[in-house]
C-alpha cells in the first residue's frame, strides 16, 4: 500500500478531467529528482486508465500503485531518469 512509499510530492487535480491530469502530472514529474516518488489525487475515474497510459509509454517513470477510495484516485509515480 502507499504506506510504505516515501511520498516526495503530492499534487491535487481533484475537480480536472482529462487531459488536465496527465499534463499536470507530467510537469510535477519533470521538476522531481530521479527516485523521488509523486503522489497524484484525483477525482476523474479516466485518471486511472488515462495516467496508466501515460507512465507506461513514458521513459523516466514507473507507475507503483493505483489505489480507488471513493470517489478518489490516488496515483503513485516514481521518476526512474
Amino acid at each position: 500500500m502507499s504506506e510504505a512509499f516515501d511520498i516526495t510530492e503530492t499534487l491535487d487535480v481533484k475537480g480536472a478531467s482529462c487531459p488536465m491530469p496527465v499534463v499536470k502530472t507530467k510537469s510535477a514529474i519533470d521538476d522531481l529528482a530521479e527516485g523521488d516518488i509523486l503522489e497524484v489525487v484525483a477525482t476523474d475515474s479516466g485518471s486511472m486508465s488515462d495516467l496508466d497510459g501515460w507512465a507506461t509509454g513514458t521513459d523516466g517513470v514507473e507507475m507503483l500503485e493505483q489505489v480507488e477510495d471513493g470517489d478518489v484516485y490516488k496515483h503513485y509515480v516514481k521518476k526512474t531518469a
